[in-house]
């Protein structure tokens, strides 16, 4: 039996609550540095206090969809009670955050507000799973894709917007200006009603349904029982890996996020040996066995699309948390975080953020479709990596601000591109009664990029550039050609043979 095809009027109605979850990205994404700065902290140290923002992807995510796809909680669905609960939360740290009275503060906020973030969006990729058919599932991520771009585009320009009708743009030294404090206050509002849009006006498929469409497999216990006859040896392994950090990190005296970098991967090393002595019990329905077992026995495709991810995700990254001081310092010529300078520098790379994330929306409805028909679904990727390197590249070239305009196209259509290929070339090979939890360790290639960037990029900034933070948009651009050069081996699709033009 195959599931209804949608309309226009579905699939606007499936995603639009993403539209909401990227206001609140896009708040976080383009001021968190401006506040973290505002209130006094050194630009060496915002790698560190951005740690927050991936840590929790990384333990939120696989959680939630292991959990989201077991729930079934009656007319409010599977995946729709995780949209409603981390909308609610999500708002509520928005009008909390820009009241921060210390950097320590601003931190812990920024860890609930994306973990609250995590909590909505994870089960919204999905969900475009659950509700559309395979021949659709490129048409459902690109229109996801562009309410990412629109609602990344509202959320850049709100404190611009909030200086065009008046609000003060300064603020003392140690405070938020009030065109960050309002922002973040709209977007609260603005991300709440749009996930209950989706919440309320879309029915999700029953379990019943659900195995009528595809039948059922008994993934969790397959999973589990395969890892039941995994040695402890890679266990050792990734607790090995983390001591050598913890050595590294206090024989060059690095600085101490890197240490947060080492007790993760020890504590893997740890919840893996849990897991396999779960298993070998016979505990075949235990989540940390499921998750680790699931882990450990990814579909060769999603493994290869992971690595694309890691050097993607570690570009994008460097971007958001250096694109403010960068700006700041090498287009309007200062690094005072309280001068009125520095907050129209914070502002212009608001709207900056907005002009890459409208170029996202409207190429993935029209310029990704039509080189994927052309080339093929994996040599469009590589086309929007080459546009990425070619933005971050172009920021050493160009000094007059209004030019990095350019440096933003190009940056845009790359970024619709990662929001959209890697999910619609993975999709349909995915298991539907395991898509929850495979999306969730799929993004694990999107976080953990960020932790590392987050623990390791300072120390590396402070050694060889200090004080010189336009180099990471060098260490962005390379990023980007391993991911050309890791894509190379994901191949071309099987969805893609056959339908590919040339000439």
């Amino acid at each position: 039996m195959e599931k209804p095809k949608q309309g226009f009027a579905g699939l606007w109605n499936i995603s639009f609550g993403f539209f909401g979850i990227q206001i609140g990205f896009a708040l976080q994404n383009a001021n968190m540095s401006r506040i973290f700065q505002s209130l006094g902290e050194d630009i060496e140290k915002l790698p560190g206090l951005w740690v927050a923002a991936p840590l929790t992807g990384l333990l939120v995510q696989p959680i939630i969809g292991h959990m989201s796809d077991r729930t079934w909680l009656g007319r409010l669905g599977r995946r729709r009670p995780y949209f409603l609960a981390g909308a609610i939360l999500a708002a509520i740290a928005l009008f909390v955050m820009p009241e921060s009275p210390a950097i320590w503060f601003a931190a812990m906020m920024l860890w609930i507000l994306d973990a609250s973030l995590n909590i909505s969006m994870e089960p919204f990729r999905a969900f475009v799973g659950d509700m559309l058919r395979k021949d659709q599932h490129s048409v459902g991520y690109a229109v996801q894709t562009a309410f990412i771009g629109a609602g990344a585009v509202v959320g850049s320009l709100f404190p611009t917007l909030m200086e065009a009708m008046g609000v003060a743009n300064v603020a003392p030294p140690g405070q938020i200006p009030d065109t960050v404090r309002y922002a973040f206050w709209f977007g609260g509002i603005a991300l709440f009603l749009a996930v209950l849009w989706t919440v309320v006006t879309t029915d999700e498929y029953s379990p019943e349904q659900m195995a009528s469409f595809e039948a059922a497999a008994d993934g969790e216990a397959t999973a589990v029982r395969a890892l039941a006859s995994h040695s402890y040896t890679a266990s050792g392994g990734w607790i090995g890996a983390g001591l050598l950090v913890l050595l590294v990190q206090h024989h060059f005296a690095l600085l101490r996020e890197v240490l947060l970098l080492g007790a993760l991967l020890i504590g893997y090393g740890l919840a893996s040996i849990a897991a396999i002595a779960l298993a070998r019990r016979g505990n075949d329905t235990n989540m940390l066995s499921s998750i680790v077992g699931d882990f450990s026995g990814m579909p060769a495709l999603m493994k290869r699309l992971a690595l694309v991810q890691f050097f993607s995700w570690s570009a994008l990254f460097i971007m958001w948390i250096n694109t403010t001081p960068i700006v700041a310092q090498y287009h309007f010529g200062t690094t005072d975080a309280a001068s009125a300078a520095y907050q129209e520098a914070g502002n212009w790379v608001g709207e900056l953020f907005a002009i890459y994330n409208g170029v996202a929306a409207i190429a993935a409805l029209t310029l990704l479709p039509w080189l994927s028909r052309r080339f093929g679904q994996a040599r469009t990727h590589i086309i929007g990596l080459a546009c990425g390197a070619i933005g971050y590249g172009s920021f050493f070239l160009l000094r007059d601000p209004t030019h990095l305009i350019v440096s933003e196209i190009f940056i845009g259509i790359f970024w619709a591109s990662v929001l959209a290929m890697p999910y619609a070339i993975l999709a349909s090979s995915l298991p539907q009664a395991k898509l929850g939890i495979y999306m969730g360790l799929f993004n694990i290639f999107v976080v953990v990029p960020q932790l590392l960037v987050a623990t390791v990029m300072g120390s590396i900034m402070k050694s060889l550039f200090p004080g010189e933070p336009i180099y990471t948009m060098a260490f962005a651009a390379f990023a980007l050609l391993l991911a050309m050069i890791a894509m190379l081996r994901v191949g071309q699709p099987a969805a893609d043979r056959g339908q590919t033009v040339h000439g």
